[in-house]
């Protein structure tokens, strides 16, 4: 059994006031005290994924409809890119790079920890927070979004060429980017808001 993923767009202000030490066990306790999940359209047709409650007033969480929770996929997601990305033309590797930094790929302390934002683990192996994009960060994302979305089907020779048969990669290039949509849509949404992610173990 492998650690999940609970990701959150939150009010980053509204956040911010509550203690640093506290700030954690907020979000674990708005992540159980909703009931069912309801689906959301976020903006593209239809329900991208899920998010309780449908209309927060300053959080909401969003549940992957490809992953079951998990967090392995959005690894296998981010190893996947890492192996194919030499293969991508600079005009799609750099806002894919841009888009995927922090959220699938791990882009350092700045986005694990928050900067200071969320308390750190003690153990580096146990963190607290797997990811954290303040809401400066994900206007440019959004945008590189745009820039990609159209464009991901170019990904397919290199997803096959790098990452078809791999223990720790997608299964298909569909769940590759079935994954990187959804992902796509909850950070275009927060961006809308003006909100952060925040993503639990």
């Amino acid at each position: 059994m492998g650690m999940d993923l609970t990701l959150f767009m939150v009010d980053w202000e509204r956040l911010g006031a509550v203690p640093v030490e506290d700030r954690i066990g907020l979000l674990e306790d708005m992540a159980w005290s909703w009931g069912p999940e309801e689906p959301y359209d976020l903006g593209r047709g239809r329900a991208d994924g899920r998010l309780r409650p449908p209309e927060p007033a300053w959080c909401a969480e969003y549940s992957f409809l490809t992953t079951n929770g998990a967090h392995m996929p959005h690894v296998h997601a981010g190893s996947a890119w890492a192996g194919m990305r030499s293969l991508v033309d600079a005009s799609v590797r750099e806002p894919m790079d841009t888009f995927l930094d922090g959220l699938v790929r791990d882009a350092g302390p700045a986005f694990a920890g928050g900067e200071g934002f969320f308390p750190p683990a003690a153990d580096p192996w146990h963190r607290h927070v797997l990811l954290a994009c303040p809401p400066e960060v994900l206007p440019g994302k959004a945008r590189a979004w745009e820039r990609v979305e159209p464009r991901l089907e170019e990904l397919r020779e290199p997803f096959a060429a790098e990452c078809e048969g791999w223990a720790g990669r997608p299964e298909s290039f569909e769940a590759f980017t079935a994954l990187v949509r959804e992902w796509g849509a909850v950070t275009t949404t927060a961006a809308g808001r003006g909100w952060g992610l925040v993503g639990l173990p």
